[in-house]
């Protein structure tokens, strides 16, 4: 099959695809599919001739909400592959802000060593994590959560059991979840039903201790109503790789709270993305010519 690289030109993801004997075309017109690896803004009006979109992230949702998303072509995205990566980051993010590493970096000084000797918390101390958004990625989160012994409580849209989880609810059966949990690990896709889901009400139902990590969307949290539950001790910290607006603005009051542990969006990189999608644009490729359904082809309705 032909194809375009569009809007930026990853040279080592085009060597795997064109190894599998397809070409890459200059031209979208001359194309059957687009590898599309931009933003959202970028992406160009789609010819009759594209059977197929590639996208190299792991979610189509700020394509969805563009609405360049439609019905007439098919589409995938990278869901799951990058699973690892982002499963390492999720556990180094959350061990961080229980570990208090914001406290120390912020005071600059051998001074907060009682705050944290007080007030450090322990991840396997009988903690329960649940797993908001609990995919290939959540499923990675568990098995790397095992070795603390946590009890963990995986959400999802269907409800259908997650492999090693220790419960399974549908996201619309789980208002309870926010009860029960002392660790939350966002990794939802971003739909009309999971924008903001943690907002003031969701924050007042948790405990006080409760951490939130998201790694997944910036806008599944409610970025002021966060800062006023860090603020007051609603809750007791956050662990953020993605926030509302992002990039987050300097003198951000997020960036001053030292339980609050954040990156610059970098759960999974630029690196790990060229080095994975070729192979998994390849197999989508095989499925496709063969008449099946991509392995991670998107619900356009759904939107993922």
């Amino acid at each position: 099959m032909k194809f375009v690289m569009y809007p930026h030109l990853w040279e080592s993801t085009t060597s795997v695809i064109e190894g599998g004997g397809h070409e890459r075309v200059e031209d979208i017109k001359d194309a059957d599919f687009i590898f599309f690896n931009g933003s959202a803004p970028e992406f160009p009006d789609l010819p009759d001739n594209i059977k197929f979109v590639q996208a190299s992230m792991a979610g189509i949702d700020a394509l969805v909400r563009r609405g360049v998303v439609n019905d007439q072509t098919r589409w995938a995205n990278a869901g799951g592959l990058y699973a690892d990566t982002v499963a390492e980051s999720t556990i180094g993010l959350l061990l961080a802000q229980l570990h208090m590493h914001s406290a120390t970096r912020l005071a600059k000084s051998w001074s907060v060593a009682a705050e944290v000797e007080n007030n450090k918390v322990w991840l396997h101390d009988n903690k329960t994590v649940a797993i908001l958004g609990a995919g290939g990625i959540g499923v990675r989160v568990i098995e790397m959560l095992k070795p603390f012994n946590v009890k963990t409580i995986a959400v999802n849209n269907s409800g259908r059991p997650v492999a090693g989880a220790t419960e399974t609810f549908a996201l619309y059966q789980a208002d309870h979840v926010w009860a029960e949990a002392d660790i939350f690990v966002l990794i939802l896709p971003l739909t009309e039903s999971t924008y903001q889901i943690v907002n003031a009400e969701s924050l007042a139902k948790m405990k006080s201790s409760a951490v939130i990590v998201n790694v997944g969307r910036g806008p599944l949290i409610n970025t002021d109503d966060l800062v006023e539950a860090l603020h007051t001790g609603t809750i007791a910290g956050a662990a953020l790789d993605v926030t509302d607006p992002e990039p987050l603005p300097d003198g951000h009051p997020l960036w001053e709270m030292s339980n609050v542990v954040i990156t610059p969006h970098s759960a999974n990189t630029t690196e790990r993305i060229r080095a994975l999608t070729g192979g998994l644009t390849l197999r989508n490729i095989e499925l496709f010519e063969a008449g099946e359904k991509m392995l991670t082809e998107v619900d356009v309705v759904a939107g993922y």
